[in-house]
C-alpha cells in the first residue's frame, strides 16, 4: 500500500510528475526510528538492530490496522 504518492512540477518541462511514494509500512518503520533516536528516548541501539525493531514495530501497526479495518 502506498502511503504518500508525490506529485511534483517538473522543474524544466512544468509537466506534472507522479513518484510513487512510500509504503505505510516504511513510514510506521521511519516514524518509530524517529522516536527511538530521539534525544530523550534513552534507547541506543546499532544501527543494524534498530532498523530491525523499527520495522518490527511497523509491522505490528499494519497487522493492527487490518484487525481494527483501519
Amino acid at each position: 500500500m502506498k502511503a504518500f504518492p508525490l506529485y511534483f512540477k517538473h522543474p524544466t518541462t512544468g509537466a506534472i510528475v507522479e513518484n510513487q511514494g512510500m509504503e505505510l509500512r516504511d513510514w510506521f518503520a521511519g516514524m518509530a526510528m524517529q522516536g527511538m533516536l530521539s534525544e530523550n528516548s534513552g534507547v541506543r541501539y546499532p544501527t543494524n538492530e534498530l532498523v530491525e525493531f523499527a520495522y518490527q514495530v511497523a509491522d505490528v501497526m499494519m497487522k493492527q490496522r487490518e484487525v481494527k479495518n483501519v
